[in-house]
């Protein structure tokens, strides 16, 4: 049981952890649909990397995109580790976020999520409801 006197003296820390609860619930819910709905529906069924986009711009801007991008995702794959435990898509939000973040064996870790058939149709079902047709699904 939780001493009441402990409560009071971590007030302001307890009502942090709810404010990021939400906060973190909420952005969950605008982002992913947003990013799941810019993957591409072969994502996942080529056995090399696409080339990327990003890669057709001038130097600076690809590597300025590329810092931001990194940025984006490792926040992301953090916010999705605090919602296994908060409120939240936690699972779905790591996935996006390791989508976006560049590291050695990145595209084998996500052929190997996306291979799941619970992620992969919550994925789906996602997308569906914003009107984008399904992610094929990698092959073993």
């Amino acid at each position: 049981m939780i001493d009441s006197g402990w409560i009071e003296t971590h007030q302001a820390l307890l009502l942090s952890l709810a404010g990021l609860s939400v906060l973190l619930f909420v952005g969950s819910l605008i982002a992913l649909p947003f990013l799941l709905a810019r993957i591409p529906e072969d994502y996942f069924i080529d056995q090399r990397r696409h080339v990327a986009r990003l890669r057709r711009l001038h130097p600076l801007v690809y590597l300025a995109l590329r810092l931001v991008k990194n940025l984006v995702g490792w926040i992301l794959v953090l916010a999705g580790l605090v919602m296994l435990v908060l409120p939240g898509q936690g699972i779905l939000t790591i996935l996006m976020g390791l989508v976006l973040c560049d590291f050695p064996g990145k595209f084998a870790l996500e052929r190997r999520l996306a291979s799941n058939p619970r992620i992969l149709s919550a994925i789906n079902w996602i997308r569906s409801r914003g009107g984008h047709p399904p992610l094929i699904a990698p092959r073993p």
